[in-house]
């Protein structure tokens, strides 16, 4: 008996890309015959959703604003075994598509990121590159292992993946978040260089360099606060002590030649400061076993999903 082939979607978050969404859905239209393209607007005021129906994509809506909300609705509603999901600005390479597929299920992957090779000096801004290395870099320092382009919004997932992962954030820190998850259950991975090019005239970008390079970095932190809190108030903790032992010693010092403590709120002020450290160290320990507890339920989830094989 011959097994059914395998299903491929794509999912293409739209905002405002009348003058790009046309050439995304037919460059994946002849990379991936067989799938079927998913276009999601995300309160366009263009023709975004008309020109992604005119070219064959299947058209649906998300209103809350924002990426975040856009990948929940579609990894959410689509139901597929290979998931493609992409930016609708025509800057990503469809052709390479079927590589980045044919590595995921050959290795046995559960996500495959295309790592961003610049076509053109206008693909790529400059404050763009220098906040996706340094973000990319505390990445790599605080859970251990590198990706190369954390940001990039051509990625290929398996059905475990998508169907497992808890999608909390609402804009373009959901590329961070992504990364994240895979790095936090040691899921497998890999990176595919692929050619990234130069926005089409009449498109144009809606990534804050600033406000999102903040909001990404803010999100990071707060993963980092959630997966690792024992490191998180441990730190903290240390600080607090290291404040109070620095303003501790002068005062004992004096009640050892004296026998009085002359600096008596000091005194009280480094009490307090210990005990907030106590209290953080504390509370690294408690949420530490949450945290396990909580990967623990992560994992089970991702397993209760069936692998992906090929026909």
């Amino acid at each position: 008996m011959t097994s059914a082939p395998l299903r491929i979607a794509v999912l293409v978050p739209c905002y405002n890309e009348e003058a790009a969404v046309a050439c995304v859905a037919a460059g994946f239209r002849a990379a991936l015959p067989s799938a079927e393209i998913y276009v999601y607007d995300n309160n366009s005021r263009d023709r975004t959703t008309a020109v992604a129906r005119e070219a064959g994509a299947i058209v649906r809506s998300e209103r809350r604003q924002g990426k975040g909300h856009v990948v929940r609705r579609m990894f959410a509603d689509v139901e597929a075994d290979i998931y493609v999901l992409v930016d609708g600005d025509a800057t990503y390479d469809a052709p390479s598509a079927p590589r980045m597929i044919d590595k995921l299920l050959d290795e046995h992957l559960d996500m495959v990121v295309g790592l961003r090779i610049d076509q053109s000096q206008a693909a790529y801004r400059l404050g763009h590159r220098t906040g996706n290395r340094m973000l990319t870099g505390f990445l790599a320092w605080t859970f251990g292992r590198d990706f190369q382009d954390i940001l990039s919004g051509y990625r290929v997932f398996s059905r475990r993946f998508v169907k497992s992962f808890p999608v909390l954030s609402d804009g373009f820190e959901i590329e961070t978040e992504l990364a994240v998850y895979a790095l936090e259950l040691s899921l497998p991975v890999a990176e595919v260089e692929t050619p990234y090019y130069a926005r089409p005239e009449g498109s144009f970008s809606k990534l804050n360099t600033w406000r999102d390079g903040f909001r990404i970095l803010g999100t990071m932190l707060k993963l980092y606060r959630a997966e690792k809190p024992l490191r998180f108030f441990s730190a903290i903790a240390i600080l607090l002590a290291a404040v109070s032992i620095v303003l501790a010693i002068p005062i004992v010092i004096t009640f050892i030649e004296t026998g009085l403590v002359p600096r008596f709120p000091t005194a009280i002020l480094s009490m307090g400061l210990m005990i907030m450290a106590m209290l953080s160290l504390s509370s690294g320990l408690v949420l530490d076993t949450v945290t396990r507890g909580r990967q623990e339920m992560k994992m089970l989830a991702y397993l209760s999903q069936p692998a992906l094989k090929r026909n």
